[in-house]
């Protein structure tokens, strides 16, 4: 009985015990790794001591994440190329009711908290995104609550002076950009695609070395397109493959396959009606998992 109120907690509070992680270090895999050991350690724990078990357990996991995010930090130094985050396949528009969570795990967002330190990222995300008090984030990081205070003002003035506002797309609008962008980009269609492309639209690409990408991100509409246009080309001279569009942090996705191997994710980020960014995940490491739908929360 004891053991099933443990993970009766814990189960309940998972979705959100999965989104702090995964904004916290960017991998749903190694996300899963801390919940597997912060669980372990969750069913040693006296109940009779805990008051709060959602502050309990994000605290727990908060912990536990840091510890994996500066352990991972010297492999990053050393990464090939750039470094995305691992893509969140998510079920259709599970996020986009909640505007803060919507943007919190978009890839740009993901990326912007890449540019801050472990304990910054921390204090931003659960202090901006789900609102704990200065007093459970400082038990968290481990750092008096006036130390957090003025991470969390360091941090949200990082995050604000470097994050693009714009307007985002509503369903109707993404799903039209995006079924126009496939028509363009099939065909052959340079004229379609420039389009659809903002001005400095960018293609950031991540292999880790392990399979063949640009090691450097693509800038401007006429590149990109140039650079889609070719890629495009050289998938229609393969019978086997095939892309389907699904939704990876709440925006939307190409997922290519030959036969039935997954080559990559492609993210699409649309702002002010026009195709901004474009995230490509071709490391096969960070797409072991990414067909396995998330379910997240705040």
């Amino acid at each position: 009985m004891i053991t099933d109120e443990y993970a009766e907690r814990f189960t309940l509070l998972r979705p959100l015990l999965f989104t702090i992680v995964y904004e916290i270090l960017g991998s749903a895999t190694e996300s899963d790794d801390v919940l597997q050991d912060s669980y372990l350690r969750w069913a040693e724990v006296d109940l009779a001591t805990v008051r709060d078990t959602k502050s309990y357990l994000a605290r727990l996991v908060t912990r536990q994440a840091l510890n994996a995010l500066r352990a991972s930090a010297r492999r990053r130094e050393n990464y090939v190329g750039p470094w995305l985050p691992e893509p969140l396949l998510l079920h259709e528009h599970d996020a986009s009711a909640d505007v803060v969570l919507a943007e919190s795990v978009s890839m740009a967002m993901l990326v912007l908290l890449e540019t801050l330190t472990p304990d910054e990222r921390a204090v931003f995300v659960l202090r901006e995104v789900f609102g704990f008090n200065h007093h459970d984030i400082a038990a968290a990081v481990g750092k008096s609550v006036t130390t957090v205070r003025q991470v969390a003002h360091r941090a949200r003035e990082h995050v604000q002076a470097r994050r693009k506002r714009f307007e985002p797309a509503d369903p109707a609008t993404t799903a039209r950009i995006t079924e126009q962008f496939m028509a363009a980009a099939t065909t052959g269609d340079v004229d379609g695609l420039l389009s659809l492309l903002a001005q400095d639209a960018t293609w950031t690409a991540d292999s880790g070395g392990k399979t063949t990408a640009a090691r450097r991100p693509v800038v401007g509409a006429e590149k990109v397109a140039a650079l889609l246009v070719d890629l495009f080309r050289i998938r229609r001279r393969m019978p086997d493959a095939r892309i389907e569009t699904v939704n990876c942090n709440n925006t939307p996705a190409l997922v290519a396959y030959r036969g039935d191997h997954l080559e990559g994710v492609f993210l699409i980020e649309i702002a002010d009606s026009k195709i901004a960014n474009f995230y490509a995940i071709r490391n096969p490491d960070k797409l072991l998992t990414v067909m396995v739908p998330r379910q997240i929360s705040r």
